[in-house]
């Protein structure tokens, strides 16, 4: 075969994805139909989750210096999102040309093979192998590959020759976003509503700004469509009834409030990650880093199925996980827009969201949902409150020195943090040292009242995926809990249902 996985789409979630495979020791081809990168930045940050997920893999100097914000919105409604312990608003003022440059370098440093000026034509699934024909230097290529995975975007042509199904809530209106020059404007951070629309606009620096347009009186346009600043000014002045036509505008889009989720994120051996997977309104600067979680999430199981040692169904966990984590966000996505968007019919939900905001228990909860760091997935059984969820950034003490919990994935492997010096564990881990890394370690104490509410307090071990979720998790011999100092044998039965069967692999 020509690549052991097939790409198609070099955005974010697909270089991300490419990165996550070579990791993994899986040969990556990545088709992507431009020549060149655009440039371009739709987004401009990435959540708290999607910052964890970047510092997991050691790439969080390649941004430079990274600043977040405690404070953000849901649907408009500001509040402080540090109210839940290790959530903020993510960082900002980080244009998506950057991430994708800095996830470009990190995967063709890992030796993907990074395809530009490939166009995606089609996919034949053989059952064994996928062939996937593509246009490039005009004339067809062929690639064959034992997987292929839409990272294509929205109107995804790979999901479309899967014959995988788009169900959702059609656009209802057309809203625009420009990068303009040459002109002074205010801020509107939060967006500010009038009677004809809604409106942003936010400094970029060097004398740029975003400008965000969201009037009420726009139908969808045509795919495809071309917008001009006149188009996006005209709009600014029927809603603020400022004129900007007088900037001149570096870049200008438009976007919609369609919401849709494929049925399925695999079918056979093709699969959909990031835009590919869903679409949603742009509230939270949630769509980049929700893709680049489902490359985290897909990465390392495709790796395991290429390399030979995954368990049955293992792959089928992908869709599993991160279908239902999607209809979260689409609905989040939803809520927020009938809020941010709507005009004086939404006035009453304003209202009730404000209210609530007050209570400490929404914000936590709202914090959760929107910078991801509340996705539980099923795992298995247990009562432990990290089963399913993120291992929490900490500082860690270990005999070779102070380590991060996120430096602890940067190899992309699985991990069993041994936090009690337990004498059974790295015997128990020792047939999956090729999978998995046995690491002893202290916490570093936390101080004052966040101590009482410590997800690693009493807590003897933990199993780690590669993407930095809980899988097993154990007690401490302290007697304060069921089954305190047992859980050798659960932990047996976790290394195999994610790491498969022990031996050696890929020798």
């Amino acid at each position: 075969m020509d690549a052991d996985v097939v790409i198609v789409g070099a955005g974010p979630a697909g270089l991300m994805l490419a990165g996550e495979l070579r990791l993994g020791g899986a040969r990556v081809v990545v088709a992507e139909k431009l020549a060149h990168p655009t440039g371009q930045s739709r987004g401009l940050g990435f959540t708290t989750r999607a910052m964890e997920t970047f510092d997991q893999r050691g790439l969080l100097p390649r941004f430079g210096a990274l600043e977040t914000s405690p404070m953000g919105h849901f649907g408009g409604v500001q509040f402080d999102y540090t109210v839940l312990e290790g959530a903020h608003f993510g960082a900002r003022g980080v244009p998506q040309s950057k991430t994708e440059a800095v996830l470009e370098d990190w995967a063709t440093e890992l030796g993907a093979d990074i395809r530009r000026g490939w166009e995606f034509r089609s996919l034949t699934d053989h059952g064994d192998r996928v062939e996937v024909t593509a246009l490039a230097d005009g004339s067809e290529q062929r690639l064959t590959a034992a997987y292929v995975v839409g990272c294509d975007g929205g109107q995804s042509a790979v999901r479309k020759a899967a014959g995988i199904g788009f169900p959702g809530t059609p656009a209802t209106r057309d809203m625009y976003l420009a990068d303009i020059e040459g002109i002074d404007l205010a801020p509107r951070f939060l967006g500010e509503r009038m009677p004809a629309g809604m409106v942003m606009a936010a400094p970029l620096g060097g004398g740029t700004h975003r400008i965000i347009v969201c009037p009420h009186d726009t139908a969808p346009r045509e795919r495809g469509e071309a917008i001009g600043f006149d188009e996006v000014a005209d709009a600014w002045r029927r809603i603020t009834g400022e004129d900007i036509s007088g900037a001149t505008a570096t870049w200008v889009s438009s976007f919609t409030d369609a919401t849709r989720q494929a049925t399925a994120y695999r079918a056979g051996r093709v699969l959909l990650a990031g835009d590919a997977a869903h679409i949603h309104l742009p509230a939270g600067g949630q769509g980049l880093s929700f893709g680049v979680q489902d490359s985290a999430n897909l990465g390392w199981k495709l790796a395991a199925e290429v390399a030979g040692w995954a368990p049955a169904g293992l792959l089928d966990t992908y869709h599993g996980e991160r279908h239902p984590a999607g209809q979260r966000l689409l609905a989040n996505t939803r809520v927020q827009g009938m809020s941010f968007l709507g005009g004086e019919e939404a006035d009453p939900l304003r209202e009730l969201l404000t209210e609530l905001l007050a209570y400490d228990d929404v914000k936590r909860h709202l914090a959760g949902r929107v910078s991801h760091v509340d996705v539980r997935y099923e795992v298995g059984p247990g009562d432990h409150p990290l089963l399913g969820r993120r291992l929490p950034p900490r500082t860690l003490r270990t005999p070779a020195g102070p380590v991060t919990t996120a430096e602890l994935l940067h190899p992309g492997q699985g991990v069993l943090l041994d936090l009690t010096g337990h004498p059974a564990l790295p015997e128990e881990v020792a047939g999956w040292k090729d999978r998995v890394t046995a690491v002893s370690a202290v916490p570093e104490p936390v101080d004052g009242a966040k101590a009482a509410a410590d997800p690693l307090a009493d807590t003897a071990a933990l199993l780690v995926r590669p993407d930095g979720y809980v899988v097993w998790a154990v007690w401490a011999d302290d007697g304060a809990h069921d089954g305190a100092g047992e859980g050798t044998g659960e932990l047996t039965d976790a290394l195999r249902r994610w790491f498969g069967s022990p031996g050696t692999y890929g020798a």
